[in-house]
């Protein structure tokens, strides 16, 4: 049986290697495209494009030849083709291994069709001054057959921050790495930003004339306090971030805008500018304030498509300030807390792999008026929206530290899933405090299996009766307060919400996360006054 499957085998092999070509005729201008223009996405200066096709189709009953596919502008063009798996020719080349800018006699069967697949690599001086595009033609055959389908990129000129690299002697290259706590083998990829940088000049004033885009972690000196103008959009690369060290300081100075564009909003994201990269998580790192770092403040900024939106290690830290920030798209967790400080007002996180905020290894914590939600899709979800924990476990020690406050004034905890907070007190070797102070606020926690019912520690009655001196004031609801697009982070609540007339109008922040006024008494929970 072996012998005759090895014979079938040659045979069948011998039939397909005598067989001829196709006989073809020459292309007659009758192709069609999937496209008349192929718009390549916006790219920054000297950063390569995605991938985008063009699908070439011969609808005529004949076999032909497409003499020439060519670039317009020929070996100049920034652009680069490959033609069904070919890369194209190239005379000067002894391979005739092509650069994607020419092909010559390509074969198309009757009622077939063929791939294009486009790319693109330009400069900010290629572009044209009055629109910043740049624009090439793909070619197809020439004189009166000739065929076209124009290419279209939209070019940013950028500040590129990135680590150094110094040649090894071995015709590699060493990278500049930080050292990550007290072990000077922890490193990361990364650098510290400077006032003095030859290329950039102050690398630790951010301002809106130009988009930044970073490339490893890119970290605030001791003693250095980087400032974010109004405005300003900081791109970061796969795997970057920003790092605060001790004494170190970062000042996001965002203002409300008027306009759908966020005019003076301060954006953290990634830099794929494609709209199908817009809303995908773990795009970059974090941003990550170290212990000591200090007067760190964060306004009207949005943060999003990060895997950690903000991670704060306390302990010697000062309060962290975040007020009328956004934070969405984490692969993670939104905020990430070990004994951290924060005083959070207008506060917006939705959509986290794990939670939206998580407060960990204790701490201090006072927000009002903030709305965390998590309508998470990526996976399921089984973690609350919102933690609060006095413990950390590193894998092989438990830790236990003092949660000296934990309150939530008008604020709303919700999501999809029955229980959205969580509420986790460890003892430790040394007794430890566990205040928190939730009132005024929309929470989802449906015990529809009573497990916490005998838990002291969710007693969401309207009295301050309970081992913790806490006192809870909440409108626990399975109601849906009623957002505007949970689904595409718009968590502006509408007429009819369970939010409206909740809060308490003796703990009230005047403005909304959009900057309106807060004028009805009791007022809104939550980060957003009510649309009309």
């Amino acid at each position: 049986m072996r012998y005759t499957f090895l014979f079938f085998f040659v045979f069948a092999l011998s039939l397909v290697s005598c067989r001829k070509d196709f006989d073809t005729v020459p292309s007659r201008g009758q192709l069609e495209f999937s496209k008349s223009t192929v718009y390549l996405d916006t790219v920054f200066t000297n950063v390569g494009s995605s991938t985008y096709m063009l699908k070439v189709y011969n609808r005529s009953g004949d076999d032909i030849t497409i003499p020439s596919i060519a670039l317009g502008k020929g070996a100049n063009s920034k652009y680069r083709i490959m033609v069904d798996g070919m890369t194209g020719q190239d005379g000067n080349d002894p391979d005739n291994i092509g650069d994607g800018k020419f092909f010559e006699n390509v074969e198309l069967l009757a009622h077939d069709s063929l791939f294009v697949f486009i790319e693109e690599t330009a400069d900010i001086a290629d572009a044209n001054p009055a629109d910043m595009l740049y624009t090439d033609q793909i070619l197809f055959d020439s004189g009166s057959l000739q065929q076209k389908v124009d290419l279209v990129t939209l070019i940013k000129d950028a500040v590129f921050l990135y680590p150094e690299r110094t040649p090894d002697g071995n015709g590699g290259y060493i990278y500049e790495h930080l050292q990550i706590g007290s072990d000077p083998a922890n490193t990361i990829y990364g650098f510290f930003l400077s006032h003095t940088d030859p290329v950039n000049g102050d690398e630790l004033h951010f301002t809106n004339a130009k988009p930044y885009v970073i490339y490893g972690y890119a970290a605030v000196p001791p003693n250095e306090v980087l400032v974010i103008d109004k405005g300003a959009r900081i791109h970061f690369h796969d795997q970057a971030g920003i790092i605060v060290a001790n004494t170190g300081s970062i000042q996001v100075n965002g203002e409300a805008s008027t306009t759908e564009d966020l005019e003076n909003e301060v954006i953290f994201e990634g830099d794929r500018l494609e709209p199908g990269f817009s809303d995908t998580p773990g795009q970059w790192g974090t941003i990550l304030l170290t212990q000591g770092s200090t007067n760190n403040i964060f306004n009207h900024a949005t943060i999003k498509n990060s895997s950690v939106g903000i991670f704060i290690q306390g302990q010697d830290a000062t309060t962290v300030q975040i007020k009328n920030t956004q934070i969405y798209n984490s692969a993670n967790v939104g905020i990430l807390s070990r004994t951290g400080k924060i005083n959070g007002e207008n506060i917006v996180i939705n959509k986290a792999g794990q939670y939206a905020l998580a407060c960990t290894l204790g701490g201090s914590y006072d927000f009002k008026h903030c709305t965390f939600t998590n309508y998470w899709t990526g996976s399921s979800r089984q973690s609350p929206t919102v933690l609060l924990d006095n413990s950390f476990f590193d894998g092989t020690t438990l830790f236990v530290a003092n949660l000296d406050q934990a309150n939530f004034a008008n604020c709303i905890v919700f999501g999809p899933n029955n229980i959205e907070i969580g509420i986790v007190q460890k003892t430790g070797p040394a007794p430890t405090v566990f205040n928190y102070n939730i009132h005024h606020s929309l929470i989802k926690f449906n015990d529809t299996g009573n497990q916490f019912a005998s838990n002291p520690l969710y007693d969401f009655a309207d009295t301050p009766a309970n081992p913790n001196n806490n006192v809870i004031s909440n409108y626990i609801s399975p109601n849906d307060p009623k957002f505007k697009n949970s689904s595409k982070n718009d968590l502006h609540i509408l007429a009819g919400s369970s939010a409206i007339g909740k809060g308490d109008a003796a703990i009230i922040v005047p403005t909304d996360a959009d900057g309106k006024p807060r004028t009805a008494s009791p007022p809104e929970v939550g980060a957003y006054v009510v649309t009309p």
